[in-house]
């Protein structure tokens, strides 16, 4: 069925790149579906070299558009982790910064009218329910890729692509505080259970007996701390009312500890099982909502921001994001700037 191939954009987005489909142009089983992708990512292998995934998580991704039927969205966006050494793909998160080529996608597969110089793009994110609004840069009637703008994680600069989400609190936990608490003990540790677009366990690094200053290869080989933080996450996962988790992406796990270079907080987050080489879009979201909640772990170093402002770092820089908020403390939405870039379009062959 397949052997003319399949069309695919190759892009970009954030810190992660992965292959952008059309819905029309995969099965609608999702079983169907999601043998179809394996198959094109290469997985289950280590170096998915029988397919165009790129042995990471962050490189064996997959976003699925299609025109929205909401009113208040122009395009369905579904994000999908194809795991590398495992026959599974999995629906249950969003991903921020696959989300940022989204935009710039749907224009180039002609699902979006360029409107001016910038070219707003609303987004139901299928994953969560919930709607982003990317900015994409299209001056002389098309998207570009060039710009001034760089980010931690990615060399060079491109155009920016500035993201705003709306009602992402308890996006899959139906809470913002699944627990109704700011801070829960897991296995003798202290964690906050927390969800505002991305569900997430907080730990202070240092009560895993780390400094929060290790590198990914040093976390990645440390397997006792890695069991230890499993352990904590198929506990927390009931308790975030996601059920068991074993099989799950999320929710992430996210080591939090005193700011190095000037930022709010220092991150270093496992994906759950991977250690992330920077941070992702909600989860960063989630982390700054977090250090300003009083008896969290993220509070404990957590500088003020005065302006809504948020610099989380992590293992390649930091990212800024931007809350919301009212004058009651609510935070109401959230915000950064992400960049994307198309590597190439064509069609790629699963058979």
């Amino acid at each position: 069925m397949y052997e003319e191939g399949v069309p695919c954009l190759w892009m970009r987005g954030g810190t992660s790149k992965g292959a952008y489909f059309l819905a029309d142009d995969l099965p609608k089983d999702p079983t169907e579906r999601n043998l179809l992708l394996l198959r094109i990512m290469g997985s289950p292998d280590p170096r998915q070299i029988d397919g165009i995934g790129g042995a990471d998580p962050l490189t064996s991704k997959v976003a699925v558009i299609s025109s929205s039927s909401r009113e208040d969205a122009d395009v369905d966006y579904l994000f999908l982790q194809v795991f590398v050494d495992q026959a599974l793909v999995s629906d249950a998160q969003g991903c921020g910064n696959i989300l940022a080529a989204v935009g710039p996608a749907a224009i180039e597969r002609g699902l979006i009218d360029v409107v001016d110089d910038v070219t707003p793009v609303r987004i139901h994110m299928v994953n969560s329910g919930e709607i982003a609004v990317a900015q994409v840069s299209t001056p002389s009637g098309r998207v570009t890729y060039k710009g001034a703008t760089e980010i931690a994680g990615v060399p060079g600069s491109h155009a920016a692509v500035p993201l705003l989400f709306m009602n992402t609190a308890g996006s899959m936990c139906g809470a913002l505080l699944p627990t109704g608490r700011a801070a829960d003990i897991i296995d003798g540790v202290e964690v906050t259970l927390i969800d505002n677009g991305m569900p997430c366990v907080i730990m202070r690094a240092s009560d895993l007996g780390l400094s929060g200053t290790e590198t990914r290869e040093e976390l990645e080989a440390n397997t006792a701390v890695k069991e230890r933080i499993e352990a904590i996450r198929l506990k927390a996962g009931p308790l975030m009312n996601l059920g068991d988790v074993a099989a799950a992406s999320v929710p992430k796990m996210t080591l939090v500890s005193e700011p190095i270079a000037g930022g709010t907080i220092n991150t270093r987050s496992f994906i759950p099982h991977r250690v992330h080489a920077s941070v992702g879009v909600l989860a960063a979201v989630t982390v700054a909502t977090a250090t300003r909640l009083p008896g969290s772990p993220a509070a404990q170093w957590a500088k003020p921001s005065a302006d809504g402002r948020y610099l989380i770092e992590h293992p390649s820089g930091s990212m800024e994001v931007f809350l919301d908020i009212t004058s009651g403390g609510e935070v109401k939405g959230a915000g950064t700037i992400r960049t994307a870039r198309k590597l190439f379009e064509g069609r790629t062959f699963p058979i």
